[in-house]
């Protein structure tokens, strides 16, 4: 059995602490599909590995409603 991970990075504006990251790779690393979240604080830059599609409209709508702003690299 073959599996198709993804992988999609974004940028995450308006981070300032760790516990800004924990709290946003918290929430990504819940949804389903998502394999794996890594988040450098310093650039913003996420990057998400899925098994199988992303939804990018789902990762948008997670980080917005978390107070952050999401823009897809």
């Amino acid at each position: 059995m073959s599996t198709n991970n993804s992988t999609s990075t974004y940028v995450v504006s308006g981070m300032s602490c760790g516990s800004c990251v924990g709290k946003v790779k918290n929430e990504i690393g819940k949804l389903d599909g998502i394999n794996g979240v890594d988040i450098e604080l310093a650039t913003g830059r996420m990057t998400v590995i899925g098994a199988g599609a992303i939804d990018d409209a789902l990762i948008q709508d997670t980080v917005e409603n978390l107070g952050y702003e999401l823009v897809q690299n």
